[in-house]
């Protein structure tokens, strides 16, 4: 019988192929979610991900603090700037590239309708 988890504190923290450390939420590991993760992310002052997309499937994002931008389209070619309080949402096989170019950090709740978190990251270049 499936039953309603509780994950408190963000669970662990893990380093994601995009190259950005990521804090455990509701995933298929914690919660054994069948459609969908969702996780708490930290962009350091000048960090950036590694350019890439999530096949077939959706992101949405809600910017908590701080400013970020992100590179996206076939060639990361457009440059979307969000700041807290924005919600952004990334369809399935976008490439994209978010990064901080500010000096204080970007906090933000990301959920994917993966809910293997890292399975369906596919790298650019």
């Amino acid at each position: 019988m499936k039953s309603c988890k509780l994950i408190r504190n963000a669970g662990e923290s893990y380093h994601g192929k995009q190259g950005l450390d990521y804090f455990a939420g509701i995933s298929k590991e914690s919660a054994e979610s069948e459609a969908i993760c969702m996780h708490l992310l930290t962009i350091p002052p000048g960090a950036s991900a590694r350019p890439h997309y999530h096949e077939n499937h959706e992101s949405a994002i809600f910017v908590l603090e701080g400013e970020a931008e992100m590179r996206h389209g076939p060639k990361l070619e457009h440059v979307m700037r969000a700041k807290a309080g924005d919600f952004v949402y990334i369809p399935a096989g976008v490439p994209h590239q978010p990064y901080n170019p500010t000096d204080k950090p970007v906090r933000a709740v990301i959920a994917r309708t993966d809910p293997n978190e890292q399975e369906s990251v596919v790298m650019l270049g």
